[in-house]
């Protein structure tokens, strides 16, 4: 049975395979939003007929409504915009693929709106997990994950009872600097370090990837969706990208979830759930991949790794400005004003020396965040 979808983040790596999944299932396309790519857009938009589309930047949100002026089709602008359409009426299910800390807001609006959610912002849980599990519980609403590695660890809860489960087992590509040292990550150049190994992305969360801080944010998105401690989570690194992650009960039992590195398989398991429908992906065959290797990681060099796990030991707004830090170190990297090993270095000051206080509203996380990215500024000044 078809749904209706709202897909915030469109433009990026996961909205445009959001898109190619709702088009195989047959889901009707409510909304759409992106940051400044209007052109993308205005041709999703044409494409899929949304009755709705929304750009936060200014510049794209005049251009976009010149391009689509001989349509039907409502354009929102600015921030808020995102929070309008997440909480559309006709929404089934609102898909958050946007990237950073700005999908927070959006998810919340939805939430109390009792829209079901599938998340790929792990943003969300890592900076605001307590309040957006409180207002999921308050008002019902299913969180969903679209990250293959928290799908992964989902599917194999299926069916068992989670106060059985031992730990979980968090795989991780290891980036295409695995194996690196300190000194070697000093002379890693960008084009470098947007070159994943395995998965297709947008360059922020490929850098992630790169400095191992996107298995730092999972780490803790792991400890919110699945209302665990972080003791009870490993990572493993898993250069086949093959094993997307894996539970182990108090038995002994280790249960995988595995599938070739293709996206559209845990987006549709989030829209589809709990049902399987054919995805078109290619299968696996273990044959041809006829060996899967796993390494410890390197928590030394990888600085943003260690940083994620202080942070959400220590809780409170750590875990904000980790990820504040982060998004300020990455921006400056991708701006070449900093080089890649700083991004570690900087976010490991930052939860170290940034003064917060205990979590307990949207002010408080927003007041963290702008702390953080202040630290990151002074600290290159």
């Amino acid at each position: 049975m078809s749904r209706n979808v709202t897909i915030l983040g469109s433009t990026g790596s996961i909205g445009t395979q959001s898109l190619q999944v709702c088009k195989n299932l047959g889901d009707k396309v409510i909304a759409l939003t992106a940051n400044k790519n209007s052109k993308l857009l205005e041709k999703q938009a044409r494409e899929y007929h949304p009755r709705y589309v929304a750009v936060t930047d200014q510049n794209a949100f005049s251009d976009l409504k010149i391009r689509l002026k001989d349509t039907d089709i409502k354009v929102l602008g600015g921030l808020e915009s995102l929070c309008e359409v997440a909480a559309l009426p006709e929404n089934d299910i609102v898909l958050n693929a946007v990237v950073g800390m700005v999908g927070l807001k959006p998810t919340l609006s939805a939430i109390t709106a009792g829209k079901e959610i599938a998340l790929a912002n792990k943003e969300t849980l890592v900076i605001g997990g307590e309040l957006v599990k409180s207002a999921a519980q308050k008002y019902r609403v299913r969180i969903l994950p679209v990250d293959s590695e928290h799908s992964a660890i989902f599917q194999c809860l299926q069916g068992n009872n989670p106060k059985q489960l031992r730990k979980i087992i968090l795989t991780a590509s290891g980036g295409p600097f695995f194996g690196f040292s300190a000194e070697q990550l000093k002379a890693v150049t960008k084009a470098q370090a947007l070159k994943h190994p395995n998965w297709e992305m947008g360059a922020k969360i490929t850098i992630d990837s790169a400095t191992l801080m996107n298995k730092g944010l999972e780490f803790i998105e792991a400890v919110h969706l699945f209302d665990l401690a972080p003791d009870q989570i490993e990572i493993v690194v898993h250069r086949e990208s093959i094993l997307h992650s894996a539970v182990e009960y108090n038995d002994g039992s280790v249960i995988a979830q595995m599938g070739v590195p293709d996206m559209k398989i845990p987006i549709q398991y989030a829209l589809t759930y709990p049902n399987r429908l054919s995805s078109g992906v290619k299968p696996l065959s273990l044959t041809d991949i006829k060996s899967l290797t796993f390494h410890q990681p390197d928590y030394e060099t990888f600085y943003c790794l260690s940083a994620a796990k202080k942070a959400i030991a220590k809780g409170g707004l750590l875990p904000t400005v980790l990820n504040g830090s982060n998004e300020q170190a990455v921006a400056l990297f991708l701006q070449d004003k900093i080089k890649f090993y700083q991004i570690g270095e900087a976010v490991a000051r930052a939860v170290e020396e940034v003064q917060t206080g205990p979590l307990c509203t949207l002010e408080d996380i927003i007041e963290a965040d702008a702390l953080a990215r202040e630290f990151v500024l002074r600290y290159f000044s």
